[in-house]
């Protein structure tokens, strides 16, 4: 049995993708490679494999004891561009944290990476891609799954939201990398559509742009509802009721929530960024700004047909992006690097 010590605490703030993507590996390993794999939960006892989901300075520490940790594996859920617009910290201490970032991926016998866009990016950084793999994210269809017509119903008349009505639907963090600005925007500019962000400021008060937001959040437009941090099994939910899902961030990886989404059938809108092209390529309403989010936004409304079309590609991702495609290229990755 190969001996894998999982080193996270990306489950302890509710509502982050990271969280998501370490929740989802942890219960497939469980279930499907308990014949061959022991999973360990920060453990600090002996193990062939320590796989690092966050970047704790104790986790950093760990590295130095080789006979303990056995092979490092670090999963690359983010580069230090990607916290650009993000939170609000000193320049110096900024500086500081992303050099923290880069030197805990060198300490690294292998990384794991959501994107193949991010390997060259890791290569300009100085790491060696012949040590990156990449592997995408994957969601569970237990967990993530497509709601009856009557539960949808149900659940609009619970939220006090009309049977008929149109929903949009964006998740994650309060905060300008996100797109929430946009996303604002968008609802000012469709005020016969009912829009939704799930998610709070997981960063608190370090977010960038804090008070600025925390008054939109406070005070939204009348067709817009803020819902705050929410547990998975709402977010399910959410996905079903919602007619269109709207991701406008300006900087990803491989964002879980589109897997969630597609995963419960819902069609997907996207910013067109270019990491995106070569692991959903087709399969989502690509926008390139707020002009073209409304535009799409109103041929949609004047056409249902283009949602029949893209609810089949929301289907095409969930397969493609399935517990059941991915458990075993993880089982194989993690043998291969005792070889």
């Amino acid at each position: 049995m190969v001996i894998i010590n999982m080193l996270s605490s990306a489950d302890k703030v509710a509502g982050q993708g990271v969280g998501s993507a370490y929740l989802e590996l942890i219960k497939m390993l469980k279930e499907n490679a308990s014949d061959s794999l022991t999973i360990k939960i920060n453990s600090w006892k002996k193990s062939n494999i320590t796989h690092y989901h966050t970047i704790e300075p104790l986790y950093y520490f760990s590295t130095f004891f080789k006979f303990y940790t056995g092979v490092k594996v670090g999963y690359v859920h983010f580069l230090p561009e990607t916290l650009d617009g993000s939170i609000k910290l000193p320049k110096f201490i900024f500086a500081i944290f992303k050099r923290y970032v880069i030197s805990f991926y060198k300490k690294m016998d292998h990384l794991v990476v959501v994107n193949p866009n991010f390997i060259d990016k890791l290569e300009a950084c100085g790491l060696n891609r012949q040590k990156v793999t990449y592997i995408p994210n994957f969601v569970s269809k237990e967990k993530w799954y497509e709601l009856s017509m009557d539960e949808k119903k149900s659940l609009k008349d619970r939220l006090k939201i009309a049977r008929d009505k149109f929903i949009v639907l964006g998740a994650g963090q309060v905060q300008k990398r996100k797109g929430v600005d946009d996303f604002v925007a968008l609802a000012l500019k469709n005020l016969d559509v009912q829009f939704i962000w799930t998610g709070g400021f997981s960063f608190g008060k370090i977010t960038a742009g804090f008070e600025r937001y925390k008054e939109i959040v406070d005070h939204p437009p009348k067709n817009l509802i803020f819902t705050g941090t929410i547990s998975r099994e709402e977010m399910m939910q959410y996905y079903n009721i919602a007619d269109l899902f709207l991701l406008p961030s300006f900087n990803e990886l491989f964002p879980m929530s589109i897997l969630e989404a597609a995963s419960c059938k819902t069609p997907v809108m996207l910013r067109d960024l270019a990491l995106y092209h070569h692991i959903l390529e087709g399969k989502y309403l690509p926008v390139q700004n707020l002009e073209d989010m409304n535009k799409k936004l109103r041929e949609i409304l004047n056409n249902r047909k283009i949602l029949a079309k893209y609810q089949k590609k929301a289907e095409e991702i969930s397969n493609q992006y399935s517990e059941g495609a991915l458990y075993k290229i993880w089982k194989n990755f993690y043998k291969s690097l005792l070889n």
